[in-house]
């Protein structure tokens, strides 16, 4: 995510938010509490697809709702769906993570951790369901892997270090 944040002299602040899926968000405060967000085309990023004017309880109220304090959601990296002992994590390769650049056959992920890797989510959002040993694992791609606790303790590592 970037942000950038910028004066703006007898009216407020703005606030351009770059996601890391590539939207763009910008947000106006307006000094009299008012806040305006547009929301901007991927194809062209200087055309507003959409606006909305919130007051400032609005605005206040909108944003518990975002960060969480009316309803903490389960991050999608951290849910677990139990299967009589079975465990489906999904992992998202952060761009430090060293089983970038390499297959999964180099990894060797079934051998080393026990764990089987059932699909990979690419970051363009391409889906490889089943993927065989000659998929090569990106950045920002999601990992779906299902196994047990202890396999899952070591296919973060491997994905992580590259090592078990």
């Amino acid at each position: 995510m970037n942000l950038k944040e910028t004066d703006l002299p007898g009216i407020g602040k703005k606030f351009v938010v770059q996601t890391r899926s590539g939207e763009k968000l910008t947000i106006i405060i307006h000094d009299d509490g008012r806040r305006e967000m547009y929301h901007y085309d991927n194809d062209n990023p200087d055309d507003s697809i959409s606006m909305i004017s919130l007051d400032d309880d609005e605005a206040r109220y909108v944003s518990a709702i975002i960060g969480g304090i009316t309803y903490q959601p389960t991050a999608l990296e951290n849910i677990e769906v139990a299967l009589g002992g079975l465990i489906i994590e999904w992992y998202r390769l952060e761009p430090n993570y060293k089983a970038i650049g390499k297959t999964i056959g180099e990894l060797r992920v079934r051998q080393r951790s026990g764990a089987t890797i059932i699909a990979v989510i690419e970051k363009n959002h391409t889906k490889h369901v089943n993927p065989g040993p000659d998929l090569m694992l990106t950045a920002d791609a999601t990992v779906v892997v299902i196994g047990e606790r202890l396999h899952q303790q070591q296919i973060r590592q491997i994905l992580s270090s590259g090592s078990g």
